[in-house]
C-alpha cells in the first residue's frame, strides 16, 4: 500500500511540474493551495510576527513559480519548496532591523571555583521521555527556543527541527560548517538550561536534541 501510495505522489508531482513549466495558473493555485498550510509553519519557527512569516512565503511561492524551469526534480516539490522558504526567512532575518539581544552566556552550563558544573536543585519526578509525551511540552519548547539569541535559535531551527545538514546550513547562514557547529552546541546547552527545571530528569545532549525536536508543527 505505501508504494501506491509513493507512486501516486510522485505522479501527481510529476502532473503538477509539468502544469508549472507550461505556467499553467491552475496548476500555480494547486501548489499554493497543497502547500501554503506547511510552509507557513516553517516560517513562523524563524520570523516572530505573523507579517513577515506570510510575506516571507508569498514571495518564496512567487520565487519557486518563476524558477520551476530549473528544478531539476532530485526532490519532491513540496521539499524544493521548503528550501525556498527557509531561504526567503533567513533573508528577512538579515535585512531586518537588529534588535538587542540577551547574551548567551547566562543560558550556558555554570562552573563554581572549583571547575564543578553548577547543577539544579529541583526534585526531578519523572523522565524527560514522559514528559515529552505530554501535549503541553510542545509549547514548553516553542517559548524556550523563542528564548535563544537570534543567531543561535535559527541554528537550532535549521539544524534539529528542520534536519538541514551542516553544509547546507552554512551556506544558507554565509558562514562555516565549523562555526555551525559551534552554535548549535551552544544553542542545545542554552536551550537544555532554559528546559530542565520543566524536565523530571537531567537532560544529555542527545536528548536536547530530541527536545528540539518537539518544536516542529
Amino acid at each position: 500500500m505505501s508504494g501506491q501510495s509513493t507512486g501516486s505522489s510522485l505522479a501527481s508531482d510529476a502532473t503538477l511540474l509539468e502544469g508549472l513549466r507550461r505556467g499553467d495558473d491552475d496548476a500555480y493555485e494547486t501548489l499554493v493551495r497543497e502547500n501554503s498550510g506547511r510552509m507557513l509553519a516553517v516560517a513562523r519557527r524563524y520570523l516572530r510576527s505573523e507579517e513577515p512569516a506570510r510575506d516571507a512565503v508569498q514571495e518564496a511561492f512567487v520565487s519557486a513559480f518563476r524558477a520551476i524551469a530549473r528544478f531539476q526534480g532530485g526532490s519532491s516539490l513540496s521539499t524544493w519548496l521548503h528550501r525556498i522558504v527557509v531561504n526567503a526567512c533567513l533573508m528577512k532575518l538579515r535585512s531586518g532591523r537588529r534588535h538587542a539581544e540577551t547574551s548567551i552566556e547566562e543560558l550556558l552550563p555554570q562552573f563554581d571555583e572549583t571547575g564543578h558544573r553548577v547543577s539544579f536543585e529541583e526534585d526531578w519526578s519523572e523522565s524527560a521521555e514522559t514528559a515529552l509525551s505530554r501535549g503541553q511540552t510542545r509549547d514548553v519548547v516553542r517559548a524556550a527556543i523563542e528564548r535563544l539569541p537570534e543567531n543561535y535559535r535559527t541554528v537550532l531551527i535549521l539544524r534539529d527541527i528542520e534536519e538541514i545538514s551542516t553544509a547546507e546550513a552554512a551556506a544558507m547562514l554565509n558562514t562555516t560548517p565549523t562555526a555551525v557547529k559551534v552554535r548549535l552546541h551552544r544553542a542545545r546547552q542554552a536551550l537544555r538550561t532554559l528546559l530542565a527545571p520543566t524536565f523530571a530528569a537531567p537532560l544529555n545532549a542527545a536528548t536536547a536534541t530530541t527536545v528540539g525536536r518537539a518544536g516542529r508543527s
